[in-house]
C-alpha cells in the first residue's frame, strides 16, 4: 500500500508546474457556464497527451468532456473525479474553478500511474463539467447517465476552511410573472391592476407587467420539497389579492451534498496525515453553510464528497464570490494547498480501488 501510495503522490508532484499552467491560463481567461469553450480545449488537449481516452463535447453539452483509462487487468471498480472550469461575471475565477479544474485532472492523473503500474483492477473517470454556477451542468450528465457505471464521484473546493463534511444545501428557483392592466397613478388608479402590488410592496408605478426570480433554499432536499409547494401559495395569494394573473416556472431542484461519513473520514484521515491539516470537529463543520452546488444531486446518485479546503496560509476573512478570492485563487499558494487536497483525494480514490472493505463500508452509508 505504501509503494501505491508513494506512486500517486509522486505522479501528481511530476506534473505539478503542467497543473500550475493550465490553472493560470483558464483563471486569465475567465468564460461562463456553458461558454467555456478555452478551458474546454484546454483540457480535453492535455489529458490525450497524457494517455486518457477522452470524449471532447459529451453527453450533449459543448463544453463537458470525459476522460477515461482503465487497467489492462479489468475494469474493477471505476473511481471518478469532477472538474469545474466555468467562471462568475465581472469578478472571473471568484470562486477558484480553475483550482478545481486542475484538482480532477492531477487526481486522474495519480490513479493511472498507479493502474499503469501494477496489475490492479480499476478505471479512473474524470467528468468536465460545465455550468456549476447557473446551468448546473452536472444534472444534464446525471440526466444523460454519466455516473450509472461510477462507485464514487470525488471533487474538492477552494474556500477559507478545510473540512469534508460542511453543510451544502438544497435550492430551488422560480421565475415569477404576474400579469395586470396599467393605469396612470395619479390621474385614474383605480383603473389598473397593479403588477406591481403582486411582487413588491414600496413603489409609485402602476405597470402592466413584473417578473422575478426567487430562490428557495432547504437544509436537504426533503425540507426543499416541503416548502416549495407553500412558496407557490404564496405567489398565488399575491395574484388572487390584486387581481393579476399568475405565471409561474419552477426550475430544477439542487440537492444537499449527501455526506458519506467513510469517505469523509478517510480524505480528512489522509489529508491531516500527510499534510498535517487540521480540521473542526464533524459537529464543527455540520454547522457551516457552504451554499449549494449541483455535486449535491450526483451525491443523492452515487456515493460522493465534496470537502472544502482553505487557500490561505493563515485564517482569512475573505470569502468566495469576491474580486479578493479571485485574486487569490492564482496565488502560489493556492496552488499549493490545491495539491495538497488533490492529493488527499485521490488516495481516497486509490483506497476505493485496494480496500474491499472500505468500500462496503461505503456502499452502506450511501444506502442507509
Amino acid at each position: 500500500v505504501d509503494d501505491l501510495t508513494e506512486i500517486v503522490l509522486q505522479a501528481i508532484d511530476d506534473v505539478s508546474e503542467e497543473l500550475r499552467e493550465i490553472s493560470l491560463k483558464i483563471h486569465d481567461h475567465p468564460e461562463l457556464g456553458n461558454e467555456e469553450r478555452f478551458a474546454h480545449e484546454l483540457l480535453v488537449n492535455y489529458l490525450k497527451k497524457k494517455g486518457f481516452k477522452v470524449t471532447p463535447s459529451a453527453y450533449g453539452l459543448e463544453t463537458a468532456f470525459v476522460a477515461e483509462f482503465q487497467s489492462k487487468a479489468g475494469k474493477g471498480r471505476v473511481v471518478s473525479f469532477n472538474s469545474e472550469y466555468d467562471a462568475l461575471p465581472n469578478i472571473g475565477h471568484a470562486c477558484g474553478h480553475n483550482l478545481i479544474a486542475i484538482s480532477g485532472v492531477g487526481a486522474a492523473i495519480g490513479l493511472k500511474a498507479v493502474l499503469e503500474k501494477f496489475e490492479i483492477e480499476g478505471t479512473v473517470k474524470l467528468f468536465g463539467t460545465p455550468a456549476e454556477e447557473n446551468e448546473w451542468g452536472k444534472i444534464h450528465l446525471i440526466e444523460s447517465g454519466a455516473y450509472k457505471d461510477v462507485d464514487v464521484s470525488l471533487m474538492i473546493h477552494p474556500n477559507v476552511f478545510n473540512g469534508a463534511f460542511g453543510r451544502f444545501i438544497a435550492l430551488n428557483s422560480v421565475g415569477v410573472e404576474y400579469f395586470g392592466k396599467p393605469a396612470h397613478a395619479s390621474g385614474a388608479p383605480w383603473e389598473g391592476v397593479n403588477a406591481l402590488d403582486a411582487i413588491v410592496a414600496a413603489y409609485n408605478i402602476i405597470p402592466e407587467y413584473t417578473s422575478g426570480k426567487f430562490f428557495v433554499r432547504g437544509r436537504t432536499i426533503e425540507d426543499l420539497k416541503a416548502l416549495c409547494p407553500r412558496v407557490q401559495k404564496c405567489f398565488e395569494g399575491a395574484a388572487e389579492a390584486t387581481g393579476a394573473k399568475l405565471k409561474t416556472e419552477w426550475f430544477k431542484e439542487i440537492y444537499d451534498v449527501k455526506i458519506n461519513s467513510p469517505l469523509a473520514t478517510r480524505y480528512e484521515f489522509h489529508n491531516s496525515q500527510k499534510f498535517g491539516t487540521k480540521f473542526p470537529s464533524e459537529e464543527q463543520q455540520s454547522s457551516i453553510s457552504f451554499g449549494t452546488t449541483d455535486q449535491g444531486n450526483v451525491t443523492y446518485v452515487v456515493p460522493g464528497i465534496h470537502p472544502v479546503f482553505s487557500i490561505f496560509e493563515s485564517p482569512s476573512k475573505v470569502r468566495n464570490h469576491t474580486i479578493e478570492f479571485a485574486k487569490q485563487a492564482r496565488t502560489k499558494v493556492a496552488h499549493e494547498k490545491t495539491l495538497e487536497a488533490t492529493k488527499s483525494m485521490a488516495l481516497v480514490g486509490l483506497d476505493i480501488l485496494i480496500d474491499d472493505k472500505f468500500c462496503k463500508e461505503v456502499k452502506k452509508s450511501f444506502e442507509a
